[in-house]
């Protein structure tokens, strides 16, 4: 099968949940004999195609900064330029049997949606956040332009993917109609089982883009809590964004800087694995997760985590498979809830997720879909509903 997906950002050369997906599940792809291409912003030297571990990278254009001045907004620029250069090199490549486009940053699904058309390929949104109304609160009265883009791109093809259950709840709200598949994202169980421990052991760890989003500051308030009872309390938060200088003067402010340590932003990830090894607790009380990579880290890791109860906030899915918490975002239930989970005599029940949530089962769940949207395709096509 010859599959592309597309995305503005490539993994190795730019470190996050979606790029990552897409290479985890593109190379094992790719040694399973299908012929995968990534098409995305130029972010290395040299020639614009390359290959790695048998999978086609294709930089279409050169990257432009992704975030704005001191907001930390993602700007609309790099997305627009990748949209522009996108068109003819992923139609002259070849015909693709599927393109799995990313919803995020929206505007290249436009040309990946037309060449589908035009080569006749299976055309899919994998959608990794629905934003819905709060395209207003992150952007003021222009977010309605987002709703609107929002709400055309779900309109370009019948063939949805959801990263979580919640993130497929809310686009059944915004409209898009079943079928809709979920493919979750994974973690690499063999890399986990190699990492040992960082030596800089810690009761707590948060790692998270330091943005409004993700209220580190509530996290910051419940050790300030703790630490009345338990002074020796440690605290790692691994990131960086536009919150940190502020939450940093949150921190010596009141009095925590010997329990709370910044560490900046990690790109090992083998460091990452290390750090969720030598906490005891993972909390994210994050109010916006589509489906919340580091909290299935956390549980491979053997870390419970604590979340925020709060509906934009996929981490609480996998609560049913154990592990995981979710409380009101506050200050004071977060301290509760993290004193009776340090102070427990017995250790917390972590599932075991190799089975569903290895990055081969994630894969092979994807080729899986693919098969049954190609088989619903085909039926459409035959009976002239397209």
């Amino acid at each position: 099968m010859k599959i592309a997906f597309v995305y503005d950002m490539i993994y190795p050369f730019k470190i996050g949940g979606v790029e990552k997906r897409i290479w985890e599940i593109s190379k094992r792809l790719s040694a399973g004999g299908h012929d995968v291409h990534v098409f995305g912003l130029k972010m290395w030297d040299g020639p614009p195609d390359i290959l790695q571990e048998g999978v086609h990278l294709h930089g279409v254009c050169r990257p432009m900064p992704f975030h704005t001045g001191e907001s930390g907004r993602r700007t609309i620029f790099p997305a627009l330029w990748l949209s522009f250069f996108l068109f003819l090199p992923l139609l002259r490549k070849m015909r693709f049997d599927v393109i799995d486009c990313q919803n995020f940053p929206y505007l290249p699904c436009f040309p990946s949606a037309l060449v589908s058309a035009l080569r006749k390929s299976l055309f899919l949104v994998t959608w990794h956040e629905v934003w819905g109304r709060y395209w207003l609160q992150y952007m003021g009265s222009a977010g309605s332009v987002g709703i609107f883009i929002e709400r055309l791109v779900k309109s370009l093809t019948r063939y949805h993917v959801a990263v979580s259950p919640t993130t497929k709840a809310m686009l059944l709200d915004l409209g898009v109609e079943e079928p809709v598949a979920i493919v979750p994202n994974g973690v690499d169980i063999e890399k986990v089982r190699k990492v040992r421990p960082s030596p800089e052991g810690s009761d707590l760890i948060c790692i998270a883009r330091l943005i409004p989003d993700k209220h580190v500051d509530v996290l910051i308030g419940a050790v300030a809590l703790l630490k009345e009872s338990i002074p020796s309390i440690r605290c790692t938060i691994v990131g960086r964004g536009p919150e940190e200088e502020r939450l940093k003067a949150e921190v010596s402010s009141s009095g925590l800087d010997k329990n709370i340590r910044f560490t900046g932003f990690v790109r090992d990830q083998d460091e990452i694995l290390a750090l969720l090894k030598a906490s005891r607790l993972c909390v994210l009380p994050s109010t916006r997760e589509g489906f919340g990579m580091v909290a299935l880290e956390a549980l491979a890791c053997g870390v419970p985590v604590l979340t925020a109860d709060h509906p934009g906030n996929a981490i609480r899915d996998l609560a049913e498979i154990g592990g995981v918490r979710a409380v009101p975002l506050t200050e004071k239930d977060f301290a509760v809830e993290i004193r009776e989970i340090l102070e427990s005599r017995s250790p917390p029940l972590i599932p075991d997720i190799e089975g569903a949530w290895d990055w081969d089962a994630v894969s092979g769940l994807w080729l899986r879909m693919v098969e049954e949207f190609s088989r619903i395709s085909e039926e459409r096509a035959a009976k002239g509903s397209l």
